[in-house]
């Protein structure tokens, strides 16, 4: 029998992780009452623990906030060993809604068609309804490669062309070829990917003895989807402009996170009290005094 997107999917989600990753994913989950927790990002693929472990914590319910997702940071002492993480914070539902491709979001998709675990689910109904999201993120993803990309060409060049459109419309600097070494490092994942959510989505296609591609798709349909992603493209910006902004009043953790990247970047340890916890915008100038005086001094 041949390979389906959702077998593929339910192999890529059940992939193992550390059990320190795992351990810290249902310590957020049970804190919060969530559906489900998803860990992806670099760590994911090296197996490391070093850097930032990034989660995605999935809600049951509506979605409350209208600029989402919430994001926070948080150092977890496990073992001796201090894990620190980026958590993300969403409904399960409005998750769902943008996979679909359904909102005119592009960085839920475009993110989760890339490789990801589901390293904790409340239970089987959770479980069933992420696996089914990601599916729908690579069959969204897939359906507007096909009208970003070539006519025809090899998946790797419909795939290329919509990470370049993504990155330009999601107001991302991102450096030149960043597209290429996410396709490279993560080789397998996408091998053969495209086919099967083109296949998925109901979306008719040629294929060359050499693997070639050729999207058939009718010039209505083309034009539809077309149309869909310029839609996404002019509110890109703005959508992320108003994500950071949000992000600099909400982003919970976020001068520990910001002195363990400056210590990381530069050696130079700042001390997080109280009040720059608290007030994180405030603090800067201080803090930036502070770092002045500390180059001076190790200069």
């Amino acid at each position: 029998m041949s390979e389906s997107l959702q077998d593929r999917i339910y192999g890529s989600l059940a992939q193992d992780v550390r059990g320190e990753v795992a351990a810290y994913a249902r310590m957020l989950a049970e804190e919060v009452g969530a559906s489900a927790v998803l860990f992806y990002g670099s760590n994911l693929r090296t197996g490391s623990l070093e850097g930032v472990l990034d989660f995605y914590v999935l809600m049951p319910g509506l979605q409350e906030e209208r600029i989402w997702p919430r994001v926070g940071y948080r150092e977890w002492q496990c073992e001796g060993e201090i894990l620190r993480a980026k958590i993300a914070t969403m409904s399960l539902r409005k998750f769902a809604h943008a996979t679909r491709g359904e909102s005119r979001d592009t960085t839920i998709w475009a993110r989760f068609v890339q490789p990801s675990a589901l390293v904790w689910a409340r239970d089987n109904e959770a479980k069933a309804a992420v696996e089914d999201a990601i599916g729908h993120a690579a069959r969204t993803a897939a359906r507007f490669a096909a009208v970003l990309g070539p006519q025809s060409g090899m998946a790797l060049d419909y795939w290329r062309s919509l990470f370049q459109a993504t990155y330009r419309a999601e107001f991302r600097i991102e450096k030149a070829g960043r597209e290429d070494s996410i396709l490279s490092v993560n080789a397998q994942h996408f091998a053969g990917l495209l086919p099967l959510a083109w296949e998925a989505d109901g979306l008719a296609f040629e294929r060359s003895d050499d693997g070639n591609l050729r999207p058939l798709m009718e010039k209505r349909r083309h034009l539809e989807i077309l149309a869909q992603w310029h839609a996404r493209q002019r509110l890109g910006k703005p959508l992320n402009i108003l994500r950071l902004a949000k992000a600099t009043t909400t982003f919970e953790g976020a001068a520990r996170y910001g002195a363990w990247k400056l210590e990381r970047h530069t050696g130079i340890a700042l001390e997080v009290t109280p009040f720059r916890e608290r007030h994180p915008l405030l603090a800067m100038p201080g803090a930036a005094w502070e770092l002045w005086r500390a180059r001076r001094r190790a200069g």
